[in-house]
């Protein structure tokens, strides 16, 4: 790619360590400093980054960011600081904490819930993370100043939005990378939160559309993440798979990149855009990676008001009046610009926030408050900064104590051969017993149903306990979260830690950090059961231990496992009963048990039928009592296991199941027994690649999440595999594979926009350039000098 060259720009005074301690004014441009990086561009255009310290490395990645997502950047600065009703309008939508929101209530929320005086405090003492963000605000300041507007994407030409950036618009950034498990979450909720009217009507209970829109049962973003240690592999170092599942679009998309400082640090990975820091990647002595934890990162608190008096509450018996914050959004509208003033209410602990379809309505008598684990979690960047020097995974658990991992597990392995797994995140110290003793009867419920902690907000005993040895007040201590270091394995896709190796299971875990004795989802027992195999020597594949082709391969091979235990059943039941009637008459199933009969139990882009096993399961899986063998918690792996086609009621509904699946393939024109690859993909510069992959429910480790729409799956949606790796450790250095699924650029006029996609779609991926001769024999271009 031919990138614009930087215009010289005149040196400023370095000001050193004492202006980097100096108070921030976070609506300012970052203070006198001097930036220096080089950045060399190898093949996708991964940039590697080297600078003299550590702002000048958030210089040349604020710059190369901006030169691949320009667009995107400026869109998420603009939903942090509030304003997209003042330049896109009102009812426009935005996604925030994986949700769509409207502009308005999500500039609400900004503008109310973001603190940024406490933001400023807790950044004050770490020279390091600030020297990152001012460098991150500088170079991608610097583009802009480089960068004709006639240059820009189309996207964002000539976008009066698209704007310098401060350092207070980078911590604003951050705040909302920390609470998409949290207060983001319920961000229209905190909107929209106001006094009860007299004569309002209250929405009735509807947890089952409470559950569809927030998920906070089942976090709508995943992933898969196995650390191996020397027991189990072929060269006795430590090996690593980590397979994000991201959304393909929108700000959460990961962007690969290689960062060093000289005798400081040298890192590779991904990092989150806007991010100045590798989350996820490896350096010369360890890997790692995260998955989405179990644990809930906020608590609901029920407050009993005073009467008459629905703006105080009772605290220790004692009335207390709750802060009240107005905001003023600028609103733009065919009139002309106009002001939107809206006040939501906060107590110390956090907002107040109403959620009819849960059941929990600010009334005369009670409101509710969200406590949130993340909020002004100022500590992930030094975190992050600590698994980058690290040299060995005790040095990742110790870097874990700073406790700015927001809301997810850790999982990691290094050259010595030892493998992590630790949920050592932003975890509330709520006990098991504590959690019941503070629980009003009547919210009991909600924890099961819709995973909502709702806790007696009128007694002091009932808040979060504060624990000596945790770092920050409120949260649980790093040694009393759950963790393993093996030499074996351990692994987890998004269900709780109990299972993250099923030879030393964890069963000490509070409620609000993870279930145990509980079903796993498919995936995970996909993931035991494909690495079980390996290391039995009973999956196909040469020898019993994995390396890094191997892990690969086991990965990729796309099995899936509702179908690997399901199939054979629905095929024996679909083949006796050729034809059913349903509401639209009779249904020949015939095509449908041929497809199923062909299905190879895979998702990959050979597999005959893998889209009819799809929607059947989307619709079978919701049946009451449909397994044979139901789930076993001294069998928690392989079980539940068969269909229960000999309940009369059961075979009923699988045999309406496989009507309404074939119904609805026909109906979209997709024939149910052609290859996944011919009908599942993505169209990029008008090519159609096709694209491997399962959805969540149906157990494929590489996930990909499609809708049926006219034609076949033609758009990934949802959370899908993103910045997958795989590393190792030779003599020379660290061995890495790696492919960006969706590529680094979301500018269509960009070369990496669909280079990696057309990987992925055949199967490829890249070997990642470490070393300086590595790096070096697969440098693209002239490496580009930045200085101010």
């Amino acid at each position: 790619m031919s990138y614009p060259v930087p215009r010289p720009v005149a040196s400023r005074a370095r000001r050193g360590l004492l202006s980097l301690l100096a108070p921030l004014a976070l609506g300012s441009g970052a203070q006198a400093q001097t930036y220096q990086a080089q950045v060399q561009r190898t093949a996708y255009g991964i940039p590697h980054i080297q600078a003299p310290d550590l702002a000048g490395l958030g210089y040349g990645v604020g710059y190369s960011y901006a030169q691949d997502n320009l667009c995107l950047f400026a869109d998420q600065i603009l939903t942090v600081r509030g304003e997209r009703s003042k330049f896109l309008g009102p009812e426009g939508r935005t996604v925030v904490a994986f949700q769509p929101v409207t502009n308005l209530d999500s500039d609400v929320f900004f503008k109310a819930v973001i603190e940024p005086g406490r933001l400023e405090r807790g950044y004050q003492d770490q020279p390091e993370t600030l020297a990152l963000l001012r460098g991150y605000a500088a170079g991608y300041n610097r583009f802009l100043r480089d960068t004709p507007v006639s240059a820009w994407p189309a996207e964002c030409r000539g976008a009066a939005w698209v704007r310098s950036v401060s350092v207070g618009d980078m911590m604003r950034l951050l705040e909302e990378k920390a609470i998409q498990a949290s207060a983001g979450a319920l961000l229209s909720a905190v909107s929209n939160t106001r006094p009860p009217q007299a004569g309002a009507a209250v929405p009735g209970v509807d947890l089952a559309a409470f559950n569809a829109r927030h998920r906070l049962s089942e976090l709508p973003m995943g992933s898969n993440g196995w650390a191996f240690g020397a027991d189990a592999t072929e060269n006795g170092r430590g090996l690593l798979l980590g397979n994000p599942h991201f959304p393909w679009q929108t700000t959460n998309r990961f962007y690969e990149l290689h960062l060093t400082v000289p005798g400081q640090l040298d890192v590779m990975g991904a990092s989150l855009g806007g991010m100045p820091i590798v989350n996820i990647g490896f350096n010369g002595d360890v890997a790692w990676t995260h998955t989405v934890s179990t644990d809930k990162r906020f608590t609901l608190d029920a407050l009993p008001l005073v009467p008459n008096d629905p703006l105080s509450y009772v605290k220790d018996g004692t009335a207390r009046k709750f802060e009240r914050r107005t905001v003023v959004v600028e609103v733009r509208t065919p009139a002309g610009p106009r002001l939107h003033t809206r006040t939501l209410y906060f107590t110390p602990g956090g907002p107040l926030v109403s959620v009819p379809q849960a059941g929990l309505n600010w009334t005369p008598q009670f409101a509710f408050a969200l406590r949130d684990g993340n909020r002004n979690n100022t500590r992930m960047v030094a975190t992050w900064l600590g698994f980058a020097r690290a040299n060995s995974v005790q040095g990742v658990r110790a870097a874990l104590g700073e406790q700015g991992i927001p809301w997810v597990n850790t999982i990691a392995a290094d050259r010595a051969g030892n493998a992590l797994y630790a949920d050592i995140s932003s975890s509330p110290n709520v006990s098991a017993a504590q959690q019941q003793a503070c629980t009003p009867a009547p919210f009991a419920p909600l924890f099961a149903a819709a995973g909502l902690v709702v806790l007696d907000g009128s007694r002091s005993a009932c808040d979060w306990a504060v624990d000596p040895a945790s770092k920050v007040p409120g949260l649980r201590a790093p040694a009393n979260s759950p963790q393993l270091i093996r030499r074996d394995y351990v692994a987890n896709s998004n269900n709780s830690a109990w299972l993250a190796n099923p030879q030393a299971p964890i069963t000490n875990l509070d409620p609000i950090v993870g279930e145990v004795n509980a079903p796993q989802s498919p995936r995970t027992r996909m993931g035991l059961i494909e690495i079980g195999a390996r290391l039995a020597g009973t999956d196909g594949l040469a020898g019993n231990k994995f390396n890094l082709d191997n892990v690969r391969e086991v990965l990729m091979r796309n099995s899936n496992l509702t179908g690997r235990m399901f199939a054979d059943d629905a095929l024996r039941l679909c083949q006796e009963n050729p034809s059913v009637t349903g509401p639209g008459g009779a249904v020949n199933l015939a095509p449908a048990c041929a497809a199923l009969a062909a299905w190879d139990r895979r998702s990959d882009l050979e597999s005959v039928g893998a889209h009819l096993w799809r929607e059947f399961w989307r619709r079978a899986r919701a049946i009451p009592d449909v397994y044979a063998v139901p789930f076993d918690p001294a069998d928690p792996v392989n079980t539940p296991r068969g269909l229960k086609t000999t309940e009369p009621a059961v075979r009923a509904a699988l045999l309406g199941a496989m009507a309404e699946a074939l119904t609805a393939l026909q109906a979209a024109g997709v024939a149910p027994g052609a290859a996944l690859g011919a009908v599942q993909g993505v169209e990029r510069g008008g090519t159609f690649l096709p694209l491997p992959g399962g959805s969540e429910f149906e157990g494929v480790l590489n996930k990909l999440e499609f809708a049926l729409e006219p034609g076949g799956y033609r758009n990934v949606v949802g959370t899908s595999s993103s910045y997958i790796q795989a590393v190792t450790f030779g003599d020379s250095g660290p061995q890495a594979q790696a492919i960006l699924t969706y590529s680094q650029s979301t500018d269509p006029a960009s070369p990496h926009f669909a280079d990696q996609t057309r990987l992925f779609s055949r199967g490829e991926w890249v070997r990642l350039p470490f070393t300086p001769a590595e790096v070096a024999a697969a440098a693209t271009g002239e490496v580009l000098r930045l200085s101010e």
